[in-house]
This record gives structure tokens, C-alpha cells and sequence, in this order.
């Protein structure tokens, strides 16, 4: 497996949330080779799901009892675009509680305005020693489910393992916070008024919970998930869930909880449909010129290709194959503000896709780091699936 000389040492700090598929992820989503995939069968989400009692109607309701003016219209138009009865959709609202603190945990405490980026930081919290152990013996344990998921879309085995790693530690932590409570809490009373964005997006998060719900795909009432409202192993995003995904093992059922299979095939089919480029490695083999930082992007796209490259002075080591020469390529910058050191690196198509699931570098350099680890240690050679760079 050819390991990339490391040209700009490295470090740097979170953005947004670890993880999270949704349009995650990441999130948020658009369409994939399985779109609707899951109207042909049926979504479980049994382990997910809270035995508590569902709480009194209240948190969104005028003093009159009924749903206040702007939650209101939102269920109309909700009703209107997706054919679902008006009156389900409004029982389901007004059952909908604040989560004071989903909304604490969505924006994150800053001090000084702004939080310094510290990649070194981030990549220690998040490739670390549990993780690595853990993927491994996740990766032993479902050999067979994930060699299939590969081989269908393409992505390695070892990014797959990564993501289930990075997002719950293998199904440890997949939230305890009431999906529907989150959702209309960050749609309807999201914490900075000054990201009218992401109140919107999460109000479509929650139009998609409640088709789902319509559809029979999981229960409204008692789903569970994180305090951004994302879901099962993979943790997806109502979205994500009702576009990518998959039936891993043929039952007939999608079960993203309680069903590993499942939860493989649906990474798989999600980094395929954004984009994902078979027998391309995350990172190209490349030496770069010392002052690289200068040619690095901001972008969620390639903005560079091989030629441009060479221009500037990179030069390809051997391995990795032929085929990244070909594609678009970014040159990316894992800065440590607190250290002040730069990791540059450049980026295929194949990282890019993996910031769908969660839009940010640190993210998706730790997942390719993440795998790189853990392949390593089962012994998965192959030049053309190369996942990290060399510790």
C-alpha cells in the first residue's frame, strides 16, 4: 500500500458536528444511484426507538391549544407539497417538545468570536485507539457485508468501516434525543438568528421525518437519534435515510438501528451517489512544492487538476494507481491555528464525497485517516485503495 510523503506537518479543531449524513450530513443530501431506493420496502428502526411514553402535546401550541401560527403554516404547506393529511401532520406537531438541549449543543460555546481551527486536536479525538481496535474487529465481523457493499458501489471497505467508526463508534453512541423534538426545535426556534439557513434546513429535515412517518417507514413518535437529529449507525438524516437507504441483506426491510448490513450498503450508496470514483484513492500520491499552502481551495469541489499541478511544481510518487491523474483534483490545507503548522494535501473527488456526509475537512481527512489505520492493520494491501497518509 503506498503511504504519500508528508510534506506540511499537520493539525486542527471541529466544525459543526463529527458527523452526520444529511444535505448528511452532512449534511444535507441530494440524490443517489438508490433514491428511492427505500419506497420498495420497509424502514425499521426498532433499536432506535424510545419505550418512554410519548409526551403531552404542548411545546408548540398557542394558548388556544392549537399549533402556533408559523408551525401551522408549516404543516400545510408540508400536507400540500408531500400529499400527506393535513390532520396527521398536525397531531404529529403537537406532540413536538422543546429539547432546550439539542439547541445548547448546535452552536458551539465561543469565547473570542471565533473558534480557532486545530486539526491536530480534532484528528487525535477522532482517529483514535478505541476506534482503531474496534474497526478492526467491526471489519472481521462483517467481512462479507462489506466486501459486497464495495464491490457494488466501489468505495473500500475501509472508508465504510471508518464513517460507522468516526459517527458512533461502531453503534455505541447513536443519541438518546427525540427526532421529532430536535427537528422542530432547530426549525422552528433554532439558537443563532443569524443562520436562517440552517433553521430552514432542519425545517425540511422534519417535513422529511413526517413523510416517513406517513409512509410507515419509522414511527415519528418515538424515534431517536442525535441532538442534530441524525440517526442509526450511520446516522442519517430523515433525508438521507429516505434517499439512500439500503436493503443490505435482502429482507425487505432497512433497518439503519439494528441491522449492520444494512447500515454498510447505506454509507456505500451514499458516498456513490455524491460522487464517489471506483480504484481512486482519497488522497493523491503527490510531493508537493514547500510553499503548497499557497494553491490550497476553501471549496466543496475539485478546483484543480494534474497539469495545473505539475505547473506548480507537485511531482507523482509511485502507487495509487493511474486513474486520479485523470480526475479533478483540490488542494487542501488541515491548518492547526493553535500550533501554527499546515497538513496539505491533495484531494481526489473521493474526499469531496465524503464531505456530503459532513461538510468539513477535518472530517473527511480524519475518515481517510481513520481507514487508513485500520486497514493497515488487517492487512488490506491493494495500491489503488490507499485511505491516509502515513502516520
Amino acid at each position: 500500500m503506498f503511504r504519500p510523503i508528508r510534506i506540511l506537518q499537520v493539525a486542527v479543531a471541529s466544525l459543526f458536528i463529527s458527523g452526520c449524513a444529511s444535505s448528511h450530513s452532512g449534511s444535507e443530501p441530494p440524490a443517489a444511484a438508490h433514491e428511492g431506493a427505500t419506497n420498495q420496502t420497509i424502514v425499521s428502526n426498532n433499536r432506535i426507538n424510545s419505550s418512554r411514553t410519548p409526551p403531552a402535546p404542548g411545546d408548540f401550541l398557542g394558548a388556544d391549544g392549537r399549533l402556533l401560527p408559523e408551525v401551522q403554516s408549516f404543516a400545510q404547506e408540508t400536507a400540500r407539497t408531500n400529499a400527506l393529511p393535513l390532520a396527521d401532520v398536525e397531531t404529529l406537531l403537537a406532540q413536538a417538545r422543546y429539547d432546550a438541549k439539542a439547541a445548547r449543543l448546535i452552536v458551539p460555546p465561543t469565547r473570542s468570536g471565533r473558534i480557532r481551527r486545530a486539526w491536530t486536536s480534532y484528528r487525535q479525538r477522532h482517529v483514535d485507539a478505541v476506534r482503531i481496535r474496534e474497526g478492526v474487529s467491526f471489519w472481521q465481523a462483517h467481512r462479507q457485508a462489506l466486501d459486497r457493499a464495495s464491490a457494488r458501489t466501489g468505495v473500500p471497505p475501509s472508508i465504510i468501516v471508518a464513517i460507522i467508526g468516526i459517527e458512533t463508534v461502531y453503534g455505541r453512541y447513536t443519541g438518546n434525543h427525540r427526532v421529532l423534538d430536535v427537528l422542530a426545535t432547530l426549525g422552528f426556534r433554532y439558537p443563532d438568528p443569524n443562520r436562517p439557513e440552517r433553521q430552514a434546513m432542519f425545517r425540511q429535515q422534519l417535513a422529511d421525518l413526517l413523510v416517513l412517518d406517513h409512509q410507515g417507514m419509522l414511527d415519528a413518535r418515538s424515534v431517536e437519534g442525535s441532538f442534530a437529529g441524525a440517526m442509526g449507525l450511520p446516522q442519517f438524516m430523515p433525508g438521507s435515510l429516505m434517499r439512500y437507504a439500503v436493503d443490505g441483506d435482502g429482507d425487505g426491510r432497512v433497518d439503519l438501528a439494528g441491522n449492520t448490513d444494512d447500515a454498510i450498503a447505506s454509507v456505500a450508496a451514499f458516498l456513490q451517489a455524491h460522487g464517489w470514483v471506483r480504484d481512486v484513492p482519497v488522497f493523491a500520491p503527490v510531493a508537493l512544492p514547500p510553499d503548497a499552502a499557497r494553491l490550497a481551495q476553501d471549496g466543496l469541489k475539485p478546483e484543480s487538476n494534474w497539469a495545473a499541478l505539475k505547473a506548480a511544481g507537485a511531482r507523482a510518487l509511485p502507487g495509487g494507481g493511474p486513474a486520479w491523474q485523470a480526475q479533478a483534483l483540490g488542494m487542501i490545507d488541515l491548518r492547526d491555528e493553535i500550533r501554527d503548522t499546515h497538513d496539505v494535501r491533495c484531494a481526489t473527488p473521493n474526499f469531496f464525497a465524503i464531505t456530503h456526509y459532513n461538510r468539513s475537512y477535518f472530517y473527511a481527512a480524519s475518515v481517510a485517516d481513520l481507514a487508513h489505520e485500520i486497514a493497515d492493520r488487517i492487512g488490506y494491501g491493494d495500491p489503488n485503495r490507499f485511505d491516509g497518509p502515513e502516520n
